[in-house]
């Protein structure tokens, strides 16, 4: 068992005051294990977090690291756990503004006293897995959001850690540096190393293998997450992507946009592009309509949010093949006898309106 937490409870004071965060928190995560931790905010997930990163002591109970009881020690005891067992990954990446991304890397092995001609070749390889080797000398300022928790996450594996603490590490990404950051956790977690994720958001949490939900200072879940989201990321072609693995089987999502939010009903790597389509459920709630639509009506009803009928795969080069290239930012190449080029696609919804206007609207423009 790498960690063990028995009947954990934490007061803060506030005046004469004693307020309760945490009630009798028992939870154990073994070696090598993907959690998330999930909580509303005010559940009391940010103090477990500080209680298992060894940055906060528990009022009353046991936590047990790596066979240490710990929730007894004196603060530089804590400080050499931390250094020695826990990588921190922030929402907020809590880089050093003024020093490289080598510097922010070399940090903790400076803290850990690793002599100075071991430092670079372990922070350059650090680097290096996680794509940044071009980016050493550059400082935070010169860097994006998915690059500077990039380093971040060079920063905290460079010395090597038992477990890998992340507290909202897509907070402050967009979605493509999000899925990102998620795919280098993946390599990481199939790498051996243990994560625990601390997040407000379903569809991150469901990265992990295992989600434990907090509410009000108390566990009120502990569960296997049968619909584990893994990511991946192609640095060479710049391209983002997720798939959902649902009691064993996967189905391939290519779109950042919707991957953020994408679940899936059953979908299989062998489901048609219709299934897979239809087994996407983003904000519009892609359903079904009238299986004669024309594709001007089908790109019609998706920017007015209306239904749409997704049919099965057709030949030469089909409506659902054009339709899921629109909705997976793929390079539209419509049929020349059909659309011409993606100008005269924009004029045929404009010519085509009145078509169906009246079914949608009572024929008002």
């Amino acid at each position: 068992m790498l960690l063990q937490l028995d009947n954990i409870n934490k007061n803060y004071i506030q005046g004469k005051m004693d307020v309760p965060v945490l009630h009798d928190i028992s939870l154990n995560i073994e070696e090598g294990e993907y959690v998330a931790i999930m909580g509303p905010s005010g559940s009391g997930k940010s103090t477990l977090m500080n209680i298992i990163g060894c940055l906060d002591k528990p009022t009353s109970g046991s936590y047990i690291l790596d066979g240490v009881e710990v929730a007894g020690m004196k603060d530089k005891e804590l400080s050499k756990v931390r250094n020695k067992s826990i990588g921190f990954v922030f929402q907020n990446f809590n880089l050093l503004p003024r020093q490289s991304a080598l510097q922010n890397v070399e940090l903790p092995l400076q803290y850990a006293k690793v002599p100075r001609r071991e430092r670079k070749p372990k922070c350059i390889e650090a680097l290096t897995s996680v794509d940044l080797q071009d980016r050493m000398s550059f400082k935070p300022t010169q860097l994006s959001g998915g690059q500077k928790q990039r380093v971040a996450i060079a920063r905290a594996m460079v010395n090597s850690p038992k477990i890998l603490l992340a507290d909202e590490p897509t907070g402050a990404l967009d979605s493509k540096s999000g899925i990102q950051v998620m795919g280098l956790f993946e390599k990481l977690h199939n790498d051996g190393v243990t994560i625990i994720m601390i997040t407000h958001a379903r569809e991150i949490a469901e990265y992990a293998d295992r989600i434990i939900t907090i509410f009000d200072g108390r566990v009120t879940s502990d569960v296997i997450n049968n619909n584990k989201i893994v990511a991946a990321y192609d640095s060479e072609a710049g391209d983002a992507s997720t798939a959902v693995i649902n009691n064993g089987n996967a189905a391939a999502i290519n779109d950042s946009t919707l991957a953020d939010s994408a679940m899936s009903d059953g979908m299989t790597a062998d489901s048609t592009m219709s299934e897979k389509l239809q087994g996407i459920q983003t904000e519009d709630q892609l359903m079904t309509n009238d299986t004669d639509d024309s594709m001007v009506e089908k790109l019609y009803d998706i920017i007015t949010d209306d239904s749409i009928e997704v049919p099965g795969k057709a030949d030469n080069d089909s409506m659902v093949e054009q339709l899921y290239d629109i909705m997976s930012g793929d390079s539209i190449e419509a049929k020349d006898e059909m659309y011409g080029n993606t100008e005269n696609l924009s004029e045929d919804i404009q010519n085509d309106d009145h078509a169906f206007d009246s079914e949608i609207n009572g024929g008002e423009k």
